[in-house]
């Protein structure tokens, strides 16, 4: 495993041949700078607002997709993975507007893709931190692409943008990727690695600093995973929010939609 210094890529309102040649290759592509510090701030307040309300009326699910409950330091009840977080705050809901997130969406060229903001998992937040009593310091190995068989479909390509709201350094964990495995065949795709189970660094995979602000965004068929901090406490925490970039039939969820099954899948998981 190796970090990388990624170019110094920003973006526009359209992609260049450069950011193209960049992610067809690795399948991975990290944007600097996204979003200011204020609008990081404003995200991270809006996210705890929602936390907070969710939490004093006891909800266990949005659209059907389970939230993902551990607690802080001090034993308090914290939600580490959110959904359909633009559904509930004007401020995240207009910032899935940005035309340069549809910049973005072009990097699924051949297929014409669209934002999934009420599709899947909607605009979710993975919320990394690692103490005694965390439910959610680390991700194993996975790829996004097997969502579509437990639905009855065949595999359509997909992207998965990230929105950082924590500076991660190489060091302090954060995304691992085995890049270009993005076009790998079908059983490489299910059966290279035990979803989610498995832990563990791959030589082939690769890591980078992250900034809070920037914008990253991978295919879904590529392999990745959440390296666990080697720190404890506020050292270790990282949010991370992502939002689907999708093709195929139109398949929006709302409060009456059933658990999927691989959600129910996943919670039997300990990462």
């Amino acid at each position: 495993m190796s970090k990388i210094d990624l170019p110094p890529f920003t973006l526009g309102e359209t992609i260049t041949p450069e950011q193209r040649q960049f992610f067809n290759k690795n399948g991975v592509i990290v944007f600097r700078n996204f979003i200011h510090p204020e609008t990081v701030k404003l995200f991270i307040s809006e996210v705890e607002r929602i936390e907070k309300l969710w939490l004093d009326e006891g909800r266990d699910k949005v659209n059907g997709v389970p939230l993902k409950f551990g607690q802080d330091e001090a034993g308090n009840p914290m939600i580490q993975r959110m959904c359909f977080l633009s559904q509930h705050s004007n401020a995240l809901h207009e910032f899935l507007q940005d035309p340069r997130l549809q910049a973005a969406v072009d990097l699924l060229q051949p297929y014409e893709g669209r934002i999934a903001e009420i599709e899947k998992d909607g605009l979710i937040l993975n919320h990394y931190i690692r103490n005694a009593n965390s439910k959610f310091s680390q991700m194993g190995w996975h790829t996004d692409s097997p969502r579509d068989i437990f639905l009855g479909q065949r595999i359509m390509p997909m992207l998965n943008v990230g929105i950082h709201l924590n500076p991660t350094p190489y060091e302090n964990g954060g995304l691992r990727v085995i890049p270009g495995t993005h076009k790998q065949g079908l059983f490489k795709m299910l059966f290279r690695k035990r979803y989610f189970v498995d832990n563990d660094p791959d030589k082939h995979e690769i890591g980078f600093d992250i900034n809070a602000g920037d914008l990253s965004v991978h295919d879904g068929r590529l392999w990745h995973r959440a390296q666990q901090s080697p720190h404890t406490g506020e050292a270790s925490r990282r949010r991370v929010m992502y939002v689907p970039v999708v093709t195929g039939k139109y398949m929006p969820k709302n409060e009456n939609s059933k658990t999927p099954f691989y959600h129910r899948f996943i919670s039997k998981v300990n990462i």
